[in-house]
């Protein structure tokens, strides 16, 4: 996709300085409805003075709003509560940093990029298991049932099992069903596309993506359980992520 000149405009007034920024959310996974907002998230750098208090503020800047006619929502993480959260087995930040849709980057993202490859573990299934569970418990409550937690419950999943098998992290669900190839997956997100008018699903239609999403979370644990992903993060791994953090603090006095 065309990245919209306000987003780089939008990086540049943000309050600290950025080690990147890219998209997340609908435009990422490859279903964008018209209306859809855009997801902005990063990692930015505080300043030597803020850090080395008592308290510690601004570890997470936040701002939802509508900004040029765009819907806005806005995350980033100082970068060593990113490089926390890297260590932890946590999906959602591995996704931001490998999205192909780049908004702000510099090459420090591309370095930290090549280390949190050793933070890539078989225990990230535990994130999109418990992720998916979630989304399918919306999906399931619903009346009507709408299309757009259905295609994350899909999204995640795929993501998750592909994950296991290559070590390979692809948020994209129109790239994972390339290889996956399920036939449904096109239509729905046609009528994702399409708007809130073709955005349901019929009841009778609920037992069927039932056995797909069981079907696949077992497809998904079988990949955990067959997986050649290391158990923990390297300490090597450790040892440059800390390396990379005393860097970009120290180019960042304030």
């Amino acid at each position: 996709m065309t990245i919209p000149p306000l987003l780089h405009r939008i990086t540049a007034a943000q309050p600290y300085p950025l080690l990147f920024a890219t998209i997340s959310g609908a435009h990422l996974y490859g279903f964008p409805s018209p209306d859809s907002d855009f997801d902005l998230r990063g990692a930015h750098v505080l300043p030597l003075p803020k850090v080395l208090g008592l308290d510690v503020r601004d570890e997470t800047v936040e701002d939802s709003r509508v900004i040029e006619g765009l819907e806005m929502d806005i995350v980033s993480h100082d970068v060593k509560k990113f490089f926390g959260l890297l260590l932890k087995k946590n999906g959602y930040v591995l996704e931001q940093l490998y999205s192909p849709l780049i908004v702000h980057t510099t090459p420090e993202h591309a370095e930290l990029k090549e280390i949190a490859k050793g933070c890539i573990t078989r225990h990230h299934s535990h994130h999109y298991f418990g992720f998916v569970e979630t989304q399918w418990e919306l999906f399931a409550k619903e009346s009507p049932r709408r299309v757009k937690p259905l295609l994350y419950v899909y999204r995640v999943l795929l993501t998750g099992i592909w994950l296991m098998r290559t070590g390979v992290v692809e948020a994209n669900l129109v790239t994972l069903n390339e290889t996956f190839r399920l036939p449904y997956l096109p239509d729905l997100i046609d009528r994702k596309l399409a708007g809130p008018e073709q955005g349901t699903l019929d009841d009778g239609d609920l037992a069927f993506h039932q056995g797909e999403y069981e079907r696949l979370r077992a497809e998904l644990q079988a990949a955990h359980d067959a997986s050649t992903l290391r158990e923990l993060p390297e300490e090597t791994t450790r040892a440059a992520l800390n390396d990379l953090l005393v860097r970009v603090r120290l180019q960042n006095r304030g």
